[in-house]
């Protein structure tokens, strides 16, 4: 009877317990979000109340095991041991990581809600997303080398490595020197507030918008639903349009091709009456102009403008398209023509050949 009510009390303690102490955690959170609704930390760190009883349970049992007196684990002694300092070790990590990201997380949402700025709230948001993966890869790289250092053989090749640590560092840094550019480079985009998430820009012709920003790479969402994935080492070492820097606003122009005759004036104020009936139009600017002209037409731009890039995308396409419409319906001779007829032949006889003049001998 004893073989097995040990075993119980041991493990049935061990899960108790934890269940006990995770429940008074998870309250005195409850009671403390309620208390300070407007800080979401404290409903954030109630997340972390399974990775918190996976820690507890484990040391507890780690603690505790060879109590229960089982005749299988005292066998396997060893094994246990180390399979149960494992699993404590990533659930530690795991518990790390779930606090910091709670504690980055809930300063950049207090941080958003008190500022009206969007150009501010997006550079916050690119560094904290960094600061997360940061903390996300430095706590996994300590936790797989605690790991490996539990294991004897990986301890002392471990001792035997760090003399040449050295050389190997610089011969990591020479193989690597790519990774380590765009790692760099990553930090640079992201405290140096060249590029933010949310951000619209124009990268080798395409236009989009900044949709995700790693250590590694940034991916900019098309228009078309298109993810482009791009090494951040390449917007920081070449140009490329950021439409968001120093705000959304845009401006926006729509060229027209129309013959000579066109009545430019009431095109203007057809403009105007298009412009303040679209919904698009913030109603800052508005122009009309012609620009050039060639021997069959003239170029004459529209300029609109619109509180961000989507909006004027809407402008210019509602724009071309209404006084389009209006020159067919109203002034059809205004557009460009086209002369296919066949050239008309000379009236008269056809002119005679001049003789050719002859020199020198022959």
């Amino acid at each position: 009877m004893e073989n097995v009510l040990r075993p119980l009390i041991v493990i049935g303690g061990s899960v108790v317990l934890t269940l006990l102490v995770g429940w008074l955690v998870d309250l005195l959170l409850r009671r403390a979000d309620n208390r300070h609704p407007e800080t979401p930390l404290w409903r954030m760190l109630r997340r972390c109340r399974l990775p918190l009883q996976v820690v507890l349970f484990t040391a507890l049992l780690e603690g505790t095991y060879r109590r229960a007196e089982i005749a299988a684990v005292e066998e396997h002694h060893s094994g246990v041991t180390r399979t149960l300092t494992l699993v404590l070790i990533g659930a530690s990590a795991w518990l790390v990581v779930k606090i910091a990201t709670a504690v980055v997380e809930s300063t950049y949402a207090r941080y958003a809600a008190a500022t009206r700025d969007p150009a501010r709230v997006r550079r916050v948001r690119t560094q904290v997303t960094l600061i997360q993966r940061v903390v996300i890869a430095v706590v996994g790289v300590v936790a797989v080398s605690a790991m490996l250092l539990t294991f004897p053989a990986m301890r002392t090749v471990g001792t035997s490595m760090l003399a040449s640590a050295g050389v190997l560092g610089i011969v990591a840094g020479v193989a690597a020197q790519s990774t380590l550019g765009n790692l760099f480079a990553g930090f640079q985009i992201a405290f140096g507030d060249m590029v933010r998430i949310g951000d619209t820009v124009v990268v080798d012709g395409e236009w989009g918008t900044v949709e995700e920003i790693t250590l590694t790479f940034l991916a900019v969402r098309t228009w078309d639903e298109r993810r482009i994935t791009m090494p951040v080492s390449y917007f920081t070492s070449k140009p490329f349009e950021n439409w968001s820097r120093g705000g959304v606003q845009m401006t926006g122009t729509v060229f027209l091709h129309l013959d000579h005759s066109a009545p430019v004036a009431e095109l203007r104020a057809k403009l105007h009456d298009v412009v303040r009936e679209c919904p698009a139009w913030d109603g800052r600017d508005w122009s009309l102009a012609v620009t050039d002209t060639t021997p069959s037409t003239i170029l004459v731009r529209a300029v609109v403008t619109a509180k961000d890039a989507d909006d004027i995308w809407t402008v210019r396409c509602a724009v071309r398209e209404q006084l389009i419409g209006w020159l067919h319906e109203h002034h059809p001779y205004a557009l460009p023509k086209i002369a296919t007829a066949p050239a008309a032949e000379p009236a008269g006889p056809p002119a005679k050949p001049a003789p050719i003049i002859r020199t020198g001998r022959g």
